[in-house]
């Protein structure tokens, strides 16, 4: 049986997913920037709402990636090449189809593209035409090269998938701001789009030709296999619902209760948090196939104490980013928006709440679907979603911005998580390994609480002018939680699991400090 190796193509896939998040992060705002001072704010309206449709028209790959990708665990653990290819071919012709799907209803809804538009609009646009360049690259996103993409992905290798997004987002960025800044033509900029896209599946698909020549899309399945993978697709549906009804449910009842101003206000703050998740969610993306072949080719007890190391270590990072929301969030957003657009502390505490579960949550979402357990999970999603929403309608009521937040609060944490634990746990674990795992993640949540608290504590007497306040603060929530966590941690076998895991991404170079292992026991 083949294993892949995990822990260089996690450290490979977290150094070049770091940089294409980064890239993601501070590119597109200069974008936006410079868009708005040179063409107008009508243009930065008009790229948010075709993105705002055609992301909704990708509801239409329903988890079939998800799903393909785990597929190709067990063969590629097997070597089994021909599953693969055949596997290949399959995923292919569900591209074609979903690219097919994309375009006719994209083509369907272009008659009604200028009721979504309130307003006037730039007179050198045709609303019909720049739809169509968008929905051109989205459809391209699957017709061209797009099943390759998927060996990539299950043999781990997100880490080349970066580089080729780092080069061709780059250059697609370099075009387009030359062609704003010397032609002032947002015809060109969306064109630069397309292009790029079409590069990216290109390249990719050299990349994977390159890497893994044996894999080429022939061959066929059996019809219980393909039944059995269009049953896991039909799982995950759900899911993707689910999750579409959480990430636009709150600023839909903001907006519909609370007025466009208040959504304004929260659209701040959780753009920053939103910010602080992308580059976390980078170590949850990096480690999802290795999760995979892991629990393909290891024992369940080898598998149960990987996942202890993963949850302190992530439990530790985002204690020490909740810390940072926590006393950083004021300041810098009386440096950025004014006193005039900030909420209430009290709000800011439930949004370092949420942060804080919604980290979790994806910890144990990437079991999940590394797993594949989607059928056994295929319900909580959904009614996690409907939960939160009924709450929000109850809650905004009474509490307005406070309830709102909280009822998102309220439903993963009585709801969504407990649910998602026990699945868990019920068909990848082992039930006796529950609560354990529950005392730990019980001792993570009560030291991030410390941490929190200390440090606040220490900055509430940090208050020297905005910069000076901010860099200050910033070193005492560098300092403090990691202080804490070392103090509670240090003689845990999960953290000097996790100190092992570092050693083998850094290439042996912990081996000193491990070593003293044996005398603190």
């Amino acid at each position: 049986m083949a294993q892949i190796e995990r822990t260089k193509n996690t450290a490979r896939n977290l150094i070049f997913g770091t940089m294409l998040t980064m890239l993601q992060i501070f590119v597109p705002f200069v974008m936006r920037t410079v868009i708005i001072y040179i063409l107008g704010v009508q243009y930065v309206g008009l790229d948010s709402l075709f993105y705002s449709i055609l992301s909704v028209l990708n509801l239409a790959e329903l988890g079939v990636g998800t799903a393909m990708v785990f597929s190709m665990y067990r063969p590629i653990a097997e070597d089994d090449t021909v599953t693969i290819c055949a596997l290949m071919k399959l995923y292919r012709t569900y591209y074609r189809v979903i690219g097919l799907v994309i375009a006719v209803v994209g083509a369907v809804l272009t008659p009604f593209v200028p009721k979504l538009i309130t307003g006037d609009v730039p007179t050198d646009i045709n609303v019909y035409t720049l739809y169509l360049i968008y929905l051109g690259a989205t459809v391209m996103s699957y017709w061209l090269f797009a099943y390759k993409s998927s060996i990539l992905q299950a043999y781990q290798r997100y880490d080349v998938i970066s580089k080729v997004l780092l080069v061709t987002t780059c250059l697609q960025y370099a075009v387009q701001f030359l062609v704003i800044w010397l032609f002032k033509n947002y015809y060109f900029y969306v064109l630069a789009l397309l292009g790029a896209q079409v590069l990216t599946n290109i390249f990719t698909a050299i990349c994977a030709d390159r890497l893994y020549p044996q894999y080429k899309a022939r061959g066929g399945l059996p019809r219980l296999e393909v039944s059995v993978i269009n049953g896991r697709i039909r799982d995950l549906v759900t899911a993707k619902i689910g999750d579409v009804i959480v990430g636009s449910s709150d600023a839909i009842v903001i907006s519909a209760f609370l007025g466009l101003t208040q959504l304004a206000i929260y659209q701040n703050y959780y753009a920053v948090i939103l910010a602080i998740i992308s580059i976390e969610m980078i170590l949850f993306k990096a480690s999802l196939a290795g999760i995979g072949n892991s629990l393909v080719v290891e024992t369940k007890e080898k598998n149960y104490n990987d996942l202890c190391i993963f949850t302190l270590i992530v439990c530790w990072i985002t204690g020490v980013c909740s810390c940072c929301l926590l006393n950083l969030f004021q300041p810098f957003m009386e440096l950025w928006v004014g006193r005039e657009l900030m909420v209430e502390f009290p709000v800011v505490i439930c949004l370092v709440i949420y942060f804080y579960l919604f980290i979790f949550n994806q910890l144990l979402q990437t079991y999940k679907d590394s797993g594949g357990i989607w059928h056994t999970d295929r319900f909580r999603s959904l009614i996690t979603a409907m939960v939160n929403l009924v709450l929000n309608l109850i809650m905004v009521q009474f509490w307005g911005l406070y309830g709102i937040i909280l009822s998102t609060v309220l439903s993963m944490l009585v709801v969504g998580i407990p649910w998602l634990i026990q699945n868990l746990f019920t068909t990848m674990f082992e039930k006796k390994m529950l609560l354990p795992y529950i005392k730990k993640v019980v001792v993570y949540v009560i030291a991030g609480v410390l941490a929190c608290g200390a440090t606040y504590y220490i900055c509430s007497f940090v208050n020297v002018g905005l910069i000076p306040t901010l860099i200050i603060r910033l070193i005492v929530c560098a300092v403090v939680p990691n202080l804490i966590f070392l103090v509670i941690y240090f003689r845990m076998s999960d953290f000097w699991g996790a100190l092992g895991f570092l050693n083998s991404m850094l290439h042996g170079k912990l081996n000193w400090l491990l070593s003293k292992k044996n005398r603190v026991k």
